[in-house]
């Protein structure tokens, strides 16, 4: 089954020619922090593309890994620039790699791979993505978009549990990996060669996600693949904008760079709201909402992925809008920020 899934992981990114995926057990942090433990040297420098919480994170991982990271800033609802990042690595030659988050679920940006990763290519630099929120939906072709590694995991767009992440390595940096790491459970290299060698996980598997993660990509290929997922979930996101914007509610950022993924929304400037009660109300009604992330502004999200659709998604701001009720906060354009 452990084999069964990794050949649909490499199917949906068309990389069974250039790269390997290594399963390793944990949420996808996990996956994060073991790629770039293995890929990066002792002695490399990461630059750490930043415009959210989890490009943030992944810094943060870097630099208790001992290894020396720089960010490259463009502010939370700004996307990341190609062309920054080109005077930056032209300007220092140290860089080894380049950290993307594609989709920062901070603010809900999409960040332009192709063109990132053309400019790592172009000048000869590692690129390690975090396709977290993105993998499964947004297209991601290993044949025509070079990276050292890109991870995600058995959540989120593959609609599987959580409980295991993955890391696709490309095969030309492989092998230079081995003893990078300075963990052992961590390392992707090790991970490889003894389920290449065994067909087992080198620790307790977490078979109850494999077996999960199996059905739920089983579904992904009847349903239609990546261009049906991404499909649904653009229907969720209109239904979403639609309903919230006849509601009063202002998206945070751009629709130019919004992904169909999660949607930051301004709080309501009314004296009566509060997030908390806001969110009981709506979870009374059966919808669990996220907290806003962003650092200057009082927002909250909210999600477009997962087994729903756009019914599901037309109920959800029919409980916003009850919940508002609640609070004596009356639906229109009024209620929004200025």
């Amino acid at each position: 089954m452990t084999s069964s899934v990794r050949a649909g992981l490499l199917d949906i990114v068309h990389g069974h020619d250039s790269h390997v995926v290594v399963p390793l057990q944990g949420s996808g942090s996990f996956s994060v922090e073991a790629a770039l433990s293995t890929l990066v040297p002792r002695d490399g420098h990461v630059l750490v593309l930043d415009n959210g919480a989890y490009c943030k994170r992944a810094a943060r991982i870097v630099s208790l890994m001992g290894r020396r990271c720089s960010l490259l800033d463009f502010g939370e609802a700004t996307v990341v620039d190609p062309l920054a990042l080109a005077q930056r690595l032209d300007q220092d030659a140290s860089i080894s790699h380049v950290v993307l988050i594609h989709c920062e679920t901070s603010a809900g940006i999409l960040n332009p791979l192709q063109a990132v990763a053309d400019v790592c290519e172009q000048r000869g630099r590692g690129l390690i993505v975090d396709a977290m929120s993105s993998f499964g939906a947004m297209e991601i072709d290993a044949r025509k978009t070079r990276f050292d590694a890109l991870v995600a995991a058995s959540g989120k767009c593959l609609e599987g549990v959580p409980g295991m992440g993955f890391v696709f390595i490309r095969k030309a940096v492989l092998h230079a990996c081995e003893g990078r790491s300075q963990s052992l459970v961590l390392d992707l290299y090790d991970q490889h060669q003894y389920m290449e060698k065994t067909t087992q996980w080198r620790f307790t598997p977490p078979t109850h996600v494999v077996v999960a993660l199996h059905e739920a990509m089983t579904q992904y290929v009847e349903q239609g693949g990546q261009g049906a997922r991404l499909a649904r979930y653009t229907d969720n996101y209109c239904t979403l904008i639609a309903g919230m914007t006849q509601l009063g509610f202002k998206p945070f950022l751009d629709p130019a760079i919004q992904a169909p993924i999660i949607v930051t929304f301004h709080a309501p400037e009314h004296p009566a709201y509060d997030f908390k009660t806001f969110y009981a109300a709506v979870r009374a009604r059966g919808f669990l909402l996220y907290p806003g992330k962003l650092t200057q502004l009082e927002t909250f999200r909210v999600g477009c992925i997962g087994a729903i659709d756009a019914h599901d998604m037309g109920q959800a701001v029919h409980a916003i809008a009850l919940s508002l009720a609640d609070m004596g906060i009356s639906p229109g354009p009024g209620n929004g920020p200025a």
